[in-house]
């Protein structure tokens, strides 16, 4: 494919707001249309980007062969099977639909149309994930906070499926063994009927154990991710883009001057950037993007098993 790819937002957000200025800088990329259905919204956005304004996604539909989905939970399937239907490959935040069933109609409309459904997952993009997978080997424990501030979006889920998702399904890519136990707690704070801290604890069939915290009511930002294996601990800053692995000089660990400090040279990148040009990227050569709508429906039916739990 050798002309630009035409491509649309939906959703002009907290996070669609981002997903228009990325593609608007993407080499190749068309922008095409904004929508939201705040039309002042989409307005002021489509114009700083030098696109088009709609107050109707539907105006797109056949417009575009590529487009972005940055809408409440709720609205994913029936936009997403909208473009879907017509064959245009979509890229829908996460978590891919609130319904297991909605997310596997979807599935199915992108294999029918041959058209790509990527789903959302950004950590998979975040620059130490994707070097630290080089360390991973067999992890033993895995430990993971993520702690924000309380929100002004995506209220009509809790922190389930708004954060600990994202860990969800970067543990689920370092962990090649189904899930054999689960055990979690959680409760509203400040909203009226969502979990807004969570705390869950994951035992896997190979023996593995997963333990993570989400929450949004904390007063500090923290996103933390701690892979604990036979030779090594890791530990990784999301937010910084960086981990450190220590390790044992020799066999016999006896004092602290047996351990040794490793820290890998990362290079920081955006990681939106980095996963909407991968969408377009496979938009153009045809192929399966590094989060799949299977993917992004394993990582829900788990989140909704634990929000089943709570």
């Amino acid at each position: 494919m050798s002309d630009k790819i035409k491509a649309a937002v939906i959703g002009t957000g907290h996070l669609g707001r981002h997903h228009v200025r990325v593609l608007s800088e993407l080499s190749g990329v068309e922008l095409v249309g904004v929508a939201d259905l705040d039309y002042g919204s989409a307005k002021k956005h489509a114009k700083k980007y030098g696109s088009k304004a709609y107050k109707d996604y539907r105006e797109l539909v056949g417009k575009v062969n590529a487009v972005s989905i940055v809408t409440p939970t709720e609205t994913h399937h029936r936009i997403a099977r909208d473009f879907l239907k017509a064959g245009c490959n979509t890229f829908v935040e996460k978590p891919i639909t609130n319904r297991p069933e909605h997310a596997s109609e979807l599935i199915d409309t992108a294999e029918k149309s041959s058209a790509i459904l990527q789903v959302g997952h950004i950590e998979r993009y975040n620059a130490a994930v994707t070097k630290v997978r080089e360390y991973v080997k067999t992890p033993k424990f895995i430990e993971v906070n993520r702690l924000s501030k309380f929100p002004d979006r995506s209220m009509d889920i809790g922190v389930v499926l708004d954060l600990m998702i994202h860990d969800i399904d970067i543990i689920l890519s370092f962990v090649n063994s189904p899930v054999a136990e689960i055990e979690s707690v959680g409760t509203p704070v400040f909203s009226e009927d969502k979990e807004d801290i969570a705390n869950c604890r994951l035992k896997f069939k190979n023996g593995c154990i997963a333990n993570i915290t989400a929450s949004r009511i904390s007063y500090k930002s923290e996103r933390k991710f701690r892979v604990f294996q036979e030779d090594a601990y890791i530990s990784l800053d999301y937010e910084k883009q960086d981990f450190v692995i220590y390790t044992k000089k020799r066999k016999k660990v006896t004092s602290p001057k047996d351990v040794k400090r490793i820290k890998p040279k990362v290079e920081k990148k955006e990681p939106l950037k980095a996963e909407l040009k991968d969408f377009i990227s496979c938009v153009r050569e045809g192929r399966q993007p590094e989060v799949t709508g299977h993917q992004g429906l394993t990582a829900l039916k788990l989140a909704l098993e634990i929000t089943d739990k709570i």
